[in-house]
């Protein structure tokens, strides 16, 4: 028996040797390196080395196909430890005691429950695996990780149970199964053991299989866990970069709509102040033509009582020359009575007619004065004018002056003009019945037929629909601006051939509801204002005379070649404020009208400079577009060439105006203005215009001046500028160069500051 024995242990110990070799050879170990438990032959409990966690293995029989696996033992089996990490391999078998039983030195101390396949020391058996025939008790290792045993004539076998690591970062050294934590210090075997971790029976094939697949789908949680942890970080810091970005445009939007809500509020105070001056301007030349008319009356008058003296001298010498007759006499005369001298010298009366006595007026000056005809109150008179302005009037006022020749009725309420309304001042030349309340069906036909004289009629903001009928032919102005005005037939004008001016702004005319032959009748008409109403094309059919044209306030888009062909004579256009972009502006539309001399399109949807604009153009105003380019030779064709340019409140920038973008100007162009665009330098060309005057840059984006910017160092002569702004700019006025405007005559003429912080 003890023959048996020896001959079994060594055996044992040959084979053991043999495979230890081969697996070292081969990198493969009978144990990994950590401290993971497993059962030893022999019923032994072993401990491997702290550093690997616990993991779980399976068995299976020998012969049956692996389905064991070690975690952790994958691609990285081959790699070695980084400097400084702590290995503990594997320990050198050693007789496992008197029953003979092989132990390996790191599954001491593990502290498990019993195998489940049987190892009875002393029971005799053999085993046979793959044609190898094994005993009783014989110990080896088929392949990396896996040690099968010879218990009772069975051959079992067991995989090695990695324990579970606890740490961030692990390997598996080579030749061993389990992984180990990368750590720098050996770490205390009793620090990682879990308190919670009761001794394992050895679990059957079906447990383990169980046990592996609960592994699989607690790693595939894991994995999904992870992943959508990822996947929800991911998404925070989109949201979070969409947030900040939408942050970001928000303010971007905020500062981008007060930028252009201040440059609105600038724009709307230039407008206003220029409608102001404008204002001003024509209230001055009514006042002019008021006092030219009260002068020329006065002369009139003064004629007249001239003229009356002098008749009434010729009358008196001729009473003197008779009483002289009367009193030399005849010696053979006889009186029938002789004469008083209150006869001689006094004239005899004129006898006042039937007329005179039914009026009970009296004659002063060539003027009746008729005592119950007073004006109402709120009312003056002065020489020929009657203004009745604001005096809360609600009916036509009964006027007997026939003298009368202007009567103004602004702001009241008057509502209707009945028949005959102004027989008794039929001398009538400028009525102003602006602000009231008139209808259409409130005048009277031929109301005004009777004023023989009238030459200027007001409607302006009354609530009138139709143009009135039978004006006189003698009207040269007309004004029904701010009304309801909605529609202008054929028969709307007829017999005011000599009207000169006509204003219709702020109704609801358009296209098509303005008949294409209602402007034929104005045969001198000269000045036309259509602006505000809704229109979306050039209206057909304006007079050949018209030499200026207002459409502001429309809704044009389009401009076609034949639209102005009639009206060759045209000196003025102005379409501020509609839809118009430079590819929907005909090419042939003006540009063969040598009278037209300005143009603006202020306010419109223009991204260039129009092309083909009029040869004979002097004013050209384009202000408040989206213009990015002033493209080359745009104004080379114009003779003698532009005057005046207004670009500004667009977005001009460094690569939007070219060297030959003000080729045609240099000897014509008087004032430039470019500012409140994005230039960062001054434009080429500027400093060879000779003639101009004033060069607005202000509010722009400069910040570097070239010393010839201004003045062009070929030309010795100065420069005519008188006003140069380059305010509200990024230069620093302390890099520009010394002679940078050796040629402005006067450096009060430039004004530099402030410039804007960088």
């Amino acid at each position: 028996m003890e023959r048996w024995v020896l001959l079994s242990l060594s055996l044992l110990a040959y084979l053991y040797l043999e495979v230890a070799g081969a697996g070292a050879q081969d990198q493969r170990g009978l144990a990994g390196q950590g401290n993971g438990r497993r059962r030893g032959p022999g019923g032994a409990e072993h401990n491997q080395p702290q550093g690997v966690g616990l993991g779980r293995g399976k068995r299976r029989k020998a012969g049956g196909p692996g389905k064991g696996r070690a975690k952790g033992n994958r691609d990285n089996q081959r790699s070695k430890p980084p400097l400084g990490l702590t290995r503990l391999g594997s320990l050198p078998p050693n007789a496992g005691g008197d029953r003979g039983s092989i132990f390996i030195e790191s599954y001491k101390s593990v502290d498990e429950r019993q195998s489940n396949y049987n190892v009875i020391p002393g029971k005799k058996g053999q085993c046979v695996y793959q044609g190898i025939t094994m005993f009783e008790k014989a110990v080896w290792s088929p392949k990396q990780c896996v040690t099968c045993l010879c218990s009772g004539g069975e051959v079992v076998c067991d995989e090695i149970i990695c324990p579970h690591l606890r740490c961030h970062y692990s390997y598996t050294p080579t030749g061993e199964c389990c992984p180990v934590c990368m750590d720098t210090v050996p770490n205390d075997p009793s620090d990682h053991v879990n308190p919670d971790l009761e001794p394992a029976m050895p679990r059957s094939q079906a447990e383990i299989e169980l046990l592996l697949k609960r592994e699989e789908e607690e790693h595939r949680e894991e994995e999904a866990r992870l992943l959508k942890k990822d996947a929800e970080k991911k998404r925070r810091k989109k949201q979070k970069k969409e947030e900040a970005e939408r942050q970001r445009s928000l303010q971007e939007e905020h500062e981008e709509e007060r930028r252009r809500e201040e440059e609105r509020l600038q724009m709307e105070k230039e407008e206003a102040e220029k409608r102001q001056e404008e204002a001003e301007v024509a209230m001055k030349e009514q006042e002019r033509k008021l006092e030219e008319e009260r002068r020329r009356h006065e002369d009139d008058l003064k004629e007249k009582l001239r003229e009356l003296e002098e008749e009434e001298e010729e009358e008196r010498e001729q009473e003197e020359e008779d009483v002289e007759w009367l009193l030399r006499g005849d010696v053979f005369q006889i009186f029938p009575e002789e004469p008083t001298e209150e006869d001689l010298l006094t004239p005899p009366l004129a006898e006042p007619t039937d007329e005179q006595e039914e009026d009970g007026g009296e004659e002063w000056g060539g003027v009746v004065r008729r005592p119950g005809n007073t004006l109402p109150l709120g009312c003056d008179i002065s020489d020929v004018i009657v203004t009745c302005e604001n005096a809360q009037l609600t009916n036509f006022p009964p006027l007997n002056i026939p003298e009368l020749k202007s009567l103004s009725l602004e702001g009241n309420a008057i509502t209707t003009i009945p028949m005959g309304a102004f027989n008794g001042i039929p001398n009538l030349e400028w009525i102003n019945l602006s602000k009231n309340k008139l209808v259409t069906s409130g005048i009277a036909p031929r109301a005004f037929k009777g004023l023989k004289f009238l030459s200027r009629l007001f409607l302006d903001n009354n609530l009138l629909e139709t143009v009135p009928t039978d004006l006189p032919s003698t009207l040269q102005e007309l004004k029904i601006n701010e009304n309801h005005l909605k529609g202008i037939e054929e028969n709307s004008f007829q017999g005011l051939s000599s009207l000169l001016i006509l204003e219709l702004e702020g109704n609801v005319l358009n296209e098509g509801n303005v008949d294409h032959q209602a402007f034929s009748p104005l045969s001198q008409l000269s000045y036309l204002r259509l602006g505000r109403n809704h229109f979306r094309t050039i209206p057909q059919g304006l007079p050949p005379s018209l030499l200026e044209v207002y459409l502001e306030n429309n809704l044009i888009e389009e401009i076609s070649d034949c639209v102005f062909n009639q009206t060759t004579n045209l000196n003025v256009i102005s379409l501020r404020h509609n839809r118009l972009e430079e590819s929907m502006i005909a090419p042939l539309a003006w540009i063969n009208h040598k009278n037209l001399e300005s143009i603006d399109l202020s306010y419109n949807r223009l991204y260039l400079v129009p092309s083909y604009l009029p040869r004979a153009l002097v004013h050209l105003v384009l202000v408040g577009n989206q213009i990015e380019r002033i493209p080359g030779f745009v104004f080379a064709h114009m003779v003698p060439g532009i005057e005046y340019l207004y670009l500004s409140h667009n977005k001009l920038d460094g690569e939007g105006v070219e060297p030959e973008s003000f080729l045609g100007t240099y000897t014509s162009m008087t004032e430039l203005c470019l500012d409140h665009n994005q230039l960062v330098t001054v434009p080429p060309g500027i400093n060879q215009m000779s003639t101009l005057h004033f060069l607005h840059l202000n509010n722009n984006k400069i910040r570097t001046f070239a010393e010839d910017a201004i003045c062009d160092p070929e030309n010795i002569e100065d420069s005519h500028i008188v006003m140069l702004r380059l305010e509200n700019n990024l230069i620093d006025p302390r890099k520009i160069s010394p002679s940078a405007f050796s040629c402005v005559r006067s450096y009060s003429s430039v004004v530099l500051k402030p410039q804007r912080a960088k």
